[in-house]
């Protein structure tokens, strides 16, 4: 059996906290998300860094992880010789396995009844990164994962083993949200209760909405008389158009709000739309334009930067 070092892979200290394995993780995750990912050998380091996430998320695994002791990445060593009576609880468990594949043996391990029977063994949890589209997020969707897990023969000897899972996306999940779908882990065995599946949202950025919380926001470019004599407009939402009134004498960085127009939340309502305003200028302006703003000008006695004179005069 070849040692890899999960602490090495995911760069993390051995006396990290769960937190601080959990978040290395999830940045790698993200870095070599095969989906996503430019980065050379992104599937084969991200199959690492889930493989070395799975052992050491584990207070039971990452335990006797430690006690296998420290070896070159790629050597080959054996447990010690208690090792599979305190951990594995079988002796033929290290022949012909992957490392990881030992440390899935771990949860495959049955607790004796009270007649020496083998007693009912939950199904464990299992992981994924889910990549969705922005469209995804907010509307929902139906997604299949095609997952590598471990199954066990009859002897109980572990083996990788493909199986697709089904799942409903519910509405509104945002970038970094953990997903629990329950039962949809490995099968419980002699009647225990099958694992969960749980999944790391990623979702895509939008060209137009930011989200932040339950909340979108979108820039709304308006033109100059727009701003000043107010107007109705189209505005475009995840949801489909709506009418906007842009009342007069609107600034610059002003929100304006379409309630109920933003994420939906189970149990937690409907979030807003808000319409950031930015003042744009025409690019080119020919001569009765040029006119029409040289009267407004003169017409006008609007100064835009009196605070900067009542600034000058206070510091006299």
């Amino acid at each position: 059996m070849k040692y890899k070092d999960y602490y090495a892979t995911l760069g993390v200290d051995r006396g990290a906290s769960e937190e601080e394995i959990k978040k290395a993780y999830r940045k790698l995750a993200r870095k070599y998300h095969p989906d996503v990912s430019k980065e050379p050998n992104a599937e084969e380091r991200f199959k690492e860094v889930a493989e070395a996430y799975e052992t050491l998320k584990n207070p039971e695994k990452r335990a006797a992880y430690d006690q296998l002791g420290r070896y070159a990445p790629g050597q080959e060593f054996r447990p010690p010789p208690d090792w599979g009576d305190r951990f594995a609880g079988a002796e033929t468990i290290f022949e012909d396995l992957d490392l990881a594949d030992l440390f899935e043996g771990l949860t495959g391990r049955r607790r004796a009844g009270p007649r020496g029977e083998p007693g009912p063994q939950p199904g464990r949890d299992y992981e994924a990164a889910v990549r969705l589209s922005f469209e995804q997020a907010f509307d929902g969707a139906e997604i299949e994962l095609d997952l590598s897990v471990v199954e066990y023969d009859e002897q109980g000897v572990p083996h990788r083993a493909p199986k697709r899972v089904k799942v409903r996306i519910p509405k509104g999940v945002t970038d970094g949200q953990q997903l629990r779908v329950p039962g949809k882990g490995a099968t419980g065995a002699n009647g225990g209760r099958d694992g969960d599946l749980y999944l790391d949202i990623q979702v895509e950025p939008h060209p137009l909405y930011r989200v932040a919380g339950q909340d979108l926001y979108l820039d709304l470019p308006l033109a100059p008389w727009e701003a000043a004599l107010g107007a109705t407009l189209t505005l475009p939402t995840p949801a489909g158009t709506v009418s906007l009134k842009v009342p007069p004498g609107t600034r610059a960085g002003q929100q304006l709000r379409l309630a109920g127009r933003g994420l939906a939340r189970p149990g937690a309502g409907v979030g807003d739309l808000y319409a950031i305003t930015h003042i744009v200028m025409p690019g080119v302006l020919d001569e009765r334009q040029r006119t029409l703003f040289r009267e407004l000008k003169e017409a006008s006695n609007f100064n835009p930067r009196a605070h900067f004179e009542a600034e000058a005069r206070n510091s006299q």
